[in-house]
């Protein structure tokens, strides 16, 4: 390569991504996922997880570097930081990203104590929460060079409770493979069939992507479901995903008693998480987002991309991604009455719920787009080094 076309090559650098949880989640996905598309970009990325967790194992599964690392004594824990700084200088890494705010206080001591040179960014995935302008957290964040938002709102909430320099904020939306949901390769009836689904001709198929757990709201679905069917007995419902792991699966088989006492049986149906989730979303018909206050949606997002009328509870970062008459129909968090008759809007409209579904997927393309993700966290990366 002569070296014209070397300079115009935008250059590349060993990262690392930190993130120290043995849940399987939105976020933990969405670590793996942000790696593996890194590094089939080129780039040489990293995994610090915790031994034996999910993300150890999804990562493997794809072939990423991986090293495990424990932090028994969390934010004071400087053995930890200590370890930590010993994987990066083993992989060279120039930037560590971390994704989960419980693990900022490691890297930061690993940072403050043995690298000093070494670059850190905060991915962020969760809602703050409450004000963290105390001397700690203002010495954590000051620490970091830079801050990725996923969405504009979560952004402003970050320079109101923190003490946070502003420059070193950029909104950075979460990414999603979206051509893998808005060009399926299979029908609607293959789609179906694949998950085991014998469904009525005239069934319709209202679906929940997620994770058992009672922010998510399967429960009020089940209640607001029993009573849409009453004047809509062609409705039926998909829930696909496990219980929330370490929590136990008494909120799932509560949810299961009361569709068995509601008499719901034969039109709720349960599948467990698939690593394929554009096979659920191409047998849906309407896609619910019920959670208490999910901070991104990426399921929701999804949905946007394959083209379905949304129906969310209007909360959270749901706010910013769904426009309400627009993208999808929002309402007021468990409001059984004004869920129902956003359903009932587009069972007796078909025409607006395509005209949702459309517009939904073309703002889902237009701004959640994976590679637009790494194309703007690529920009933050390089002006850091």
């Amino acid at each position: 390569m002569n070296s014209a076309a070397a300079s115009a090559t935008p250059a590349v650098f060993p990262i690392s991504l930190l993130c120290l949880s043995n849940s399987w989640g939105g976020l933990e996905l969405n670590t793996v996922r942000f790696a593996d598309w890194m590094q089939q970009r080129g780039w040489p990325v990293q995994i610090i997880t915790l031994a034996d967790s999910p993300i150890a194992a999804r990562a493997a599964e794809l072939g990423l570097p991986l090293a495990t690392l424990r932090n028994p004594w969390k934010a004071a824990d400087i053995p930890a930081a200590g370890r930590l700084a010993g994987l990066l200088r083993g992989f060279g890494t120039r930037v560590l990203i971390v994704t989960r705010n419980g693990d900022l206080g490691v890297a930061v001591l690993c940072k403050t104590l043995r690298l000093p040179q070494l670059r850190l960014v905060y991915q962020q995935h969760m809602q703050l929460g409450l004000a963290k302008r105390g001397l700690l957290h203002t010495l954590r964040y000051r620490a970091l060079d830079a801050w990725l938002a996923p969405l504009p709102g979560l952004a402003r909430q970050v320079l109101e409770k923190t003490r946070l320099a502003a420059s070193k904020l950029h909104v950075v939306p979460l990414g999603i493979e979206l051509e893998k949901f808005a060009q399926p390769a299979f029908s609607q009836a293959q789609a179906r069939a694949e998950l085991r689904l014998s469904l009525p001709p005239n069934a319709v198929l209202m679906g929940l992507i997620g994770r058992f757990d009672d922010g998510k709201g399967q429960d009020f679905v089940v209640e607001a479901l029993a009573a849409l069917r009453r004047r809509y007995p062609q409705l039926h419902m998909l829930f696909v995903g496990e219980p929330t792991r370490n929590e136990g699966n008494a909120y799932r088989e509560a949810v299961q008693k009361r569709v068995q006492e509601l008499g719901l049986t034969e039109v709720v149906h349960v599948r467990e998480f698939t690593l394929k989730p554009e096979v659920a979303y191409r047998a849906l018909d309407i896609s619910i987002t019920a959670s208490v206050n999910e901070t991104y949606g990426m399921v929701t997002i999804e949905a946007m991309a394959a083209g379905l009328p949304v129906v969310a509870s209007a909360t959270g970062g749901t706010l910013e991604i769904v426009r309400d008459g627009n993208t999808g129909l929002l309402f007021p968090l468990r409001d059984e009455g004004a869920f129902v008759a956003a359903v009932e809007r587009l069972l007796l409209a078909p025409e607006l719920a395509q005209r949702l579904g459309q517009q939904a997927r073309q703002e889902a393309l237009a701004t959640y787009s994976h590679h637009r993700q790494c194309e703007l966290t690529e920009n933050v990366l390089r002006a850091l080094v």
